[in-house]
């Protein structure tokens, strides 16, 4: 302070790096300006078809409206204290928790497997690579179409175990199998993309690492468990988040493949949602359950962001 004090009494202008610099300042001012101009488009976007629509949703959720009549009977968070209160609404949520756990870890299961076979040294690894990625390109109606026929008590997959003496079961008709065979279903319609992100993660490993560990004596295993699934950590991670919020998000799969049923064996939150809303007509009582959806893929992924670090290292 005093050496500032003693510069502007002896009369020499302030140096260009200094708080007080008016040339610092102009700077300054230029960057907001440059920053706000290139930002503007997309903060209007965002406004219009994110925020606006979410304010909205967040307003219909507190209101008896059937989405047709223009008055909207306010309720207060009446949609909400019904919630708590519906079974049909625990049930959805039960089903989607088990549908969520299933696909989060076949995901990362299979996705590190595809892309450790793809990182290996094959010939024709372009041709494998497009193969796994096929299913991600493929229409989420025609999968779930073609999974509904193989499935079947007549479809393929009982043909071929009847070929060996068993008796395939009616798998959409049973609420468990029914579960199991959608989450087999979605984590097949996602490994390409899982594996593609694992396979950039491996690809941008450093290989002195594996050098020094074979120089220790590391075998294949303990290089994989020690060092590849370590560092690969931060990309579990990510593919665990878009793992869990596809599941929460989950419509298509679900309405082409079963439907909900059996007796709710497979109503996730968003058939729920849809058959509440767009069957019923009780859009307010709808965006109440979407809003519930929303705030607990919030919720899991901040505690699993908090339990695990930003960087995806585990505290």
């Amino acid at each position: 302070m005093a050496q500032a004090q003693l510069v502007i009494r002896s009369g020499e202008t302030p140096p260009s790096g200094s708080p007080r610099s008016p040339r610092r300042r102009r700077y300054d001012r230029e960057q907001v300006i440059t920053a706000a101009v290139f930002l503007a488009p997309a903060l209007v976007v965002l406004a219009v078809f994110v925020f606006y629509p979410i304010l909205a949703a967040g307003q219909i959720s507190l209101t008896s409206w059937n989405g047709f009549d223009p008055v909207q009977p306010f309720v207060g968070l009446g949609n909400y204290q019904r919630l708590a209160q519906d079974p049909e609404f625990w049930n959805s949520l039960a089903v989607t928790v088990g549908y969520a756990l299933g696909v989060c870890v076949l995901s990362v299961v299979s996705g590190l497997a595809i892309a450790l076979l793809l990182d290996a040294p094959l010939r024709g690894l372009g041709i494998y690579r497009s193969i796994y990625f096929l299913p991600v390109v493929t229409s989420s109606v025609a999968a779930a179409i073609v999974w509904r026929y193989l499935l079947d008590p007549s479809g393929l997959v009982n043909s071929v175990l009847a070929q060996f003496g068993i008796a395939g079961p009616d798998w959409l008709q049973d609420r468990y199998l029914a579960l199991g065979a959608l989450t087999l279903l979605t984590v097949w319609k996602n490994i390409g993309f899982n594996a593609v992100l694992y396979l950039t993660a491996l690809q941008a490993l450093p290989h002195s690492i594996y050098e020094a560990a074979g120089l220790d004596g590391a075998s294949g295993w303990q290089k994989l468990r020690h060092l590849t699934i370590p560092l690969l950590s931060p990309m579990t991670f990510f593919v665990v988040v878009q793992a869990l919020i596809t599941s929460f998000q989950a419509f298509d799969l679900v309405y082409v493949f079963t439907e909900g049923g059996p007796r709710g064996g497979t109503d996730v939150l968003g058939m729920f949602m849809y058959r509440t809303a767009f069957r019923l007509g009780d859009f307010g009582y709808g965006t109440a359950i979407a809003f519930v959806t929303l705030a607990l893929v919030l919720g899991v992924t901040l505690v699993q962001w908090r339990v695990t670090g930003s960087d995806g290292t585990e505290r």
